[in-house]
């Protein structure tokens, strides 16, 4: 177990996407945690994240100093290096020449023979983004590297195992950043790669049955990646007291609850119910405009369904989600500034006050593609494992402004052909997810010789890892004039397609 300790940093997921890659569990937890809560946990070492916050602000956010005498390793980046030099009595001053972007940190001797850079070469290219810098070390540190303008780009004491590196490491800019992560976790922590998800799955199979013991559990099963793999290990490890309800919210893609009905009921025999409720969630949408009360509303309106469901079964102590860690990274505030709320997800963010089941959450320290990966693990078909994202709030988060029939079809009509013409160019396989957005404007155009006022279709589509992070796919332009083409030929009421080229950050993969 290694514990970031979260200073608001943008890259906090991807050192925790870093540390998961060598096969290390780790978690992100708020900066101001114990040390005994990290002594109780049992962490093998603990990375101080970067962070927007001068250490001169004031209220900035600071970690218990008790932690550098765990005698567990401690890695500061960034913000987390100045914080560990100004705790431990050194001094940090702003920089005189602020470094953004790329630069090149040069090892001396004590950083040629350091446990951090064992391996690399003297001369590293890094990735930097800071405004103040150390200047003066703590009693017993050492510099062990510099750049141009930072005289201090690392400092260690190796009796202590405390090491602090002012460049980002997780960042792919940084060429070694990998190496680097890989020798403090190996070399300096004594870490194993032995998280896997076989052990993963042996793990949770013990902690489900403890949970639940004899009770049955609710499985939200809608189809998509998440949902499948949790109703897969779920059933492996409680078996017939799981019972899987699907709810139709009538806010689904074309097709899609009959797809489902067949797959699980019918090919997996999975102890399966279909809960029709889509008149219901649009009654409860009506006239919605902000996508925050939406997802809110969505997601006491499932948990409603899933309570009336279970009294219908009698008593049921239990739902199970398939909640996953950027869900609740996105959704939670680490402490008072640094962190801000992204968006509220249905698993996490529209619960009410007085829910009448303990839920069961195993996913929800997994990034995405460890989630496929452990349903491939399960024995699950490709065909599911590699399904493309999908919102737990559906199509109600892809109609920009008031939701209705009418524009659910709009948009459902649109996202199928987008899918479909993805799949037909071979693409599929290169994109993370696709989406058609339907935007609450409409513009002028021409059909038939006749003028049309009609509504605007955005397409998006990315590429990603994990999700915290995208790129917008470069599309062939053949391939954009096909889906724009039949699109408007297609789909009554639109007679304009554009495309996203954002990338996340700054924007969103959703819209909403």
């Amino acid at each position: 177990m290694i514990a970031i300790l979260d200073f608001g940093s943008q890259y906090n997921q991807l050192i925790a996407r870093r540390v998961r890659e060598c096969r290390v569990y780790c978690e992100i937890l708020d900066h101001d945690i114990s040390p005994a809560e990290l002594k109780a946990r049992k962490v093998q070492g603990i990375i101080l994240s970067g962070g927007p916050a001068s250490i001169f602000d004031k209220g900035v956010p600071k970690c218990d100093a008790g932690i550098f005498e765990l005698g567990v390793p401690v890695l500061g980046i960034c913000y987390g290096v100045q914080l560990m030099a100004y705790t431990l009595g050194g001094k940090v001053t702003a920089s005189p020449l602020r470094e953004y972007g790329p630069a090149e940190l040069t090892l001396n001797d004590r950083g040629k023979h350091s446990l951090l850079f064992a391996g690399l070469e003297g001369r590293q290219r890094i990735w930097m983004s800071h405004g103040d810098r150390v200047t003066k070390l703590p009693g017993g540190f050492s510099v062990a590297g510099t750049t141009v303008n930072c005289p201090v780009a690392v400092m260690e004491n190796p009796q202590r195992k405390l090491y602090g590196v002012q460049f980002h490491p997780e960042v792919h800019h940084t060429v070694n950043g990998i190496a680097v992560i890989q020798n403090f976790l190996f070399r300096v922590c004594g870490c194993s790669p032995t998280w896997t998800m076989g052990s993963f799955i042996e793990e949770n199979v013990q902690r489900i049955r403890k949970q639940v013991g004899n009770e049955r559990v609710l499985c939200a099963l809608s189809g998509g990646v998440d949902s499948s793999v949790l109703a897969v290990l779920l059933h492996k490890a409680i078996g017939k007291k799981l019972v899987s309800i699907f709810v139709d919210n009538g806010l689904l893609r074309e097709n899609e609850v009959e797809e489902v009905v067949s797959t699980f009921r019918d090919q997996y025999h999975l102890n399966f119910r279909l809960a029709r409720a889509s008149e219901r969630f649009l009654k409860k949408l009506a006239g919605v405009t902000d996508p925050e009360r939406k997802r809110k509303i969505i997601g006491r309106e499932f948990i409603a369904v899933f309570d009336e469901e279970a009294r219908k079964l009698g008593k049921i102590k239990f739902l199970a989600q398939g909640t996953l860690y950027p869900d609740v990274i996105e959704s939670t505030s680490s402490f008072g500034g640094p962190s801000v709320v992204i968006k509220s997800h249905h698993n996490v963010g529209g619960l009410p006050a007085k829910l009448k089941m303990s839920l069961v959450e195993p996913l929800r320290v997994l990034f995405k593609d460890e989630v496929r990966e452990l349903g491939r693990e399960l024995g699950l078909p490709e065909s599911l494992v590699g399904r493309h994202p999908f919102p737990g709030p559906g199509l109600a988060v892809r109609i920009l402004g008031p939701i209705t029939k009418d524009k659910l079809a709009v948009v459902r009509k649109a996202d199928a052909i987008l899918r479909e013409e993805v799949w037909k160019a071979g693409l599929f396989n290169h994109v993370w997810q696709e989406l058609a957005v339907l935007l609450p404007v409409k513009t002028v155009g021409v059909m038939g010789d006749g003028r049309t006022y009609e509504n605007v279709i955005a397409l998006r589509a990315v590429t990603s890892t994990d999700g915290m992070t995208a790129d917008w796919v470069r599309f062939p332009h053949d391939v954009l004039e096909k889906i724009s083409s039949r699109i408007v030929n297609e789909v009554k009421g639109v007679n304009r397609v554009v495309y996203d080229i954002s990338t996340k950050p700054p924007s969103t993969i959703e819209w909403e």
